[in-house]
């Protein structure tokens, strides 16, 4: 089957309407999984973790299957705001304090790195994804906001993050707005095409000799006299190890996981094409940005000139564009150059948070590692996280992780997440607001 003909794809999961479903590169040829074969590794789930892991596998000789239930691309890899964002939502401090301190400096050394790591394949393997690495800004919207960022600032200079502090009028010169007081710029960061990204890993892989199936939904694992059976409906891989990267969309094939991380919703919206003199007024110098709020706003242009808001949404997947009004509004306060903005996408992706802030890693059962809880931060992280796991698997050297294995731990209360979500929500909105009064 060629992923290309849309019969392939009859009866499947069909790509999700986005701004980048229109704007990205073709398909892959990825054929489903039709027969019992036989690998070292079978992935589980084609986001930018498994393809990673893939690729880095086939580099070295390593012959993995990716069974991916629709295409590569198809979560929240293919979804999100595309932004290549390096350091973690929390602070090195947070880090050691957390994993200890030599964990800690580790896990905020490879965060540091991943958005470099994601340039080099890109760069290596010559994906065309519009990707650009013009730096981060995390604007402060308000002067707490500053202040927190200030100090964050001094700790990630610390591990030397190529971090630097702008004021009001520097943030207002990269950003064409005027709403924030300053704030971080983070060299390193940048963006990219993330569908055309992750169809680009998957081409890589396939051509370093990985295999790639879609439409190839995991039923089932068996452990099967020391090795693992991964069981789809067309087929079955037996593997000496298996990865499970499934994120924002795990659900029970392993028992509990489900339940050791919180799904949310991440909308965004974008404008139609820019005019060259709004084009040259709003992040005139290809920064991407994610503000200060708890519910974060993140905004960047696309590879032809379209302004692209994102934010928290509903807990429930939305019913309509109605649920876009917020973001549609929100970009007006930002941006009143403006106007009276015409918009081309609305879409959303599903992100998987953790409670602590830290991707997990897990290793269960002999042979059985999982990888999960990237916290809106995954283009890079993910990517990064994925080239880990390969050396991991190759050198069965767990000193090679960014990260500690750790027991699965279930969320207490996990089946009200939805309601405890909307509290904690609206909480933190009524926070962001009072501090900006």
């Amino acid at each position: 089957m060629n992923c290309n003909d849309p019969r392939a794809l009859t009866n499947a999961l069909r790509m999700p309407d986005s701004l980048w479903a229109h704007t990205a590169t073709p398909r892959v040829d990825c054929p489903p999984l039709r027969a019992s074969v036989n690998a070292d590794v079978a992935i589980v789930g084609g986001g930018f973790t498994g393809l990673s892991c893939a690729l880095h596998l086939a580099e070295a000789g390593v012959h993995s299957v990716v069974l991916e239930a629709a295409e590569p691309g198809w979560g929240a890899s293919g979804r999100n705001g595309g932004m290549l964002c390096p350091n973690m939502k929390i602070t090195p401090a947070e880090l050691s304090a957390r994993l200890g301190t030599e964990a800690g400096r580790k896990a905020a050394d490879f965060s540091i790195a991943s958005a470099d790591v994601v340039m080099d394949i890109i760069t290596r393997y010559s994906i065309d994804c519009h990707a650009d690495q013009g730096g981060w800004l995390v604007p402060a919207h308000s002067p707490r906001a500053l202040a927190r960022l200030e100090n964050i600032a001094r700790e990630w200079h610390d591990v030397q993050a190529p971090i630097e502090l702008l004021d009001a009028a520097q943030m207002q010169a990269r950003l064409g707005s005027s709403v924030y007081y300053g704030g971080l710029r983070n060299v390193k960061g940048g963006k990219l095409h993330p569908l055309s990204y992750a169809r680009g890993l998957a081409g890589a892989a396939a051509a370093a000799g990985a295999r790639i199936c879609a439409n190839s939904a995991v039923r089932e694992l068996q452990s099967d006299n020391g090795r693992w059976r991964v069981v789809t409906p067309g087929g079955a891989v037996l593997a000496e190890r298996v990865l499970i990267a499934t994120n924002g969309y795990t659900d029970d094939l392993w028992p509990g996981l489900r339940e050791t991380v919180i799904p949310a919703h991440s909308f965004l919206v974008a404008t139609k094409p820019l005019s060259d003199n709004l084009n040259g007024s709003i992040l005139p110098g290809g920064d991407v940005a994610s503000d200060s709020r708890r519910l974060l706003l993140y905004f960047r242009k696309d590879h032809q000139g379209r302004l692209l808001l994102g934010g928290r949404g509903s807990i429930a997947e939305p019913a309509g564009p109605q649920a876009f009004a917020g973001l549609r509004a929100q970009i007006k306060v930002l941006f009143p150059q403006l106007g009276e903005v015409e918009f081309d996408h609305h879409w959303f992706g599903r992100i998987c948070m953790t409670r602590d802030h830290i991707p997990h890693l897990h290793e269960p059962a002999p042979g059985l590692t999982i990888a999960l809880g990237y916290n809106g931060r995954g283009v890079a992280m993910a990517t990064a996280m994925g080239k880990a796991l390969a050396e991991y698997f190759i050198g069965h050297d767990a000193s090679v992780l960014p990260f500690p294995l750790s027991e699965p731990r279930k969320i207490p209360l996990h089946g009200l997440r939805n309601q405890i979500s909307a509290v904690a929500a609206a909480y933190y909105k009524v926070r962001d607001r009072l501090e900006t009064v």
